[in-house]
């Protein structure tokens, strides 16, 4: 099991964290996921199949740019 933190910006309502967290359950293999508007960040905790750089694509897809 992996654990990745990511600071994300431009994360400032609840809509767009709604967005990235259903964006990230669809990959297989991520079981969770918390993302923190005041910090923008994202945690995600996941297992293979899923990989950073597929998670970080995911996250990027939705408009945001990974730190």
């Amino acid at each position: 099991m992996y654990r990745e933190h990511y600071l994300v910006n431009g994360l400032t309502n609840s809509n767009m964290k709604t967005q990235v967290k259903n964006a990230l359950k669809d990959i297989d293999g991520v079981n969770q996921v918390w993302v923190n508007l005041a910090k923008e960040t994202v945690e995600v905790i996941y297992n293979e199949p899923a990989t950073e750089a597929e998670i970080i694509s995911c996250i990027e897809n939705t408009g945001h740019n990974v730190e």
